[in-house]
């Protein structure tokens, strides 16, 4: 019998033991993968409401507006879920870089062999 979560049209997001689901950011213009972080119920409804991304911090341990302090925040065009409703996809359009280094992707290092090099 299918899991209604899985084949159904109620939004019912999964977290884990933790409390967090997975999220994953894209460019809305080039698709490229811009960051990866963790939601909690509270960041999830707040992303939703306001459409601009918010993420629960592990590192601060509190939820987390991303560009509270920078003004690069992230504004969401679309919010899709996966098919077990335990990762998010925000497909949205930055104002900014997008990781705290100030690199436009957290992505921007690749694995050459045991080491890593910058991606042009």
């Amino acid at each position: 019998m299918p899991d209604s979560r899985e084949t159904g049209l109620a939004l019912d997001p999964k977290y884990d033991a933790a409390g967090l689901i997975t999220a994953v950011a894209t460019d809305r213009t080039t698709g490229e993968v811009l960051m990866l972080a963790h939601m909690n119920a509270e960041a999830f409804a707040a992303t939703v409401a306001t459409r601009e991304a918010h993420f629960w911090s592990r590192s601060r341990g509190r939820l987390w507006k991303k560009g509270e302090s920078s003004g690069h925040v992230l504004r969401v065009a679309d919010i899709r879920i996966d098919c077990d409703q335990d990762a998010v996809w925000l497909i949205v359009d930055p104002a900014g870089p997008a990781c705290h280094t100030g690199e436009r992707s957290c992505f921007y290092r690749r694995i050459d062999g045991d080491r890593l090099a910058t991606v042009e």
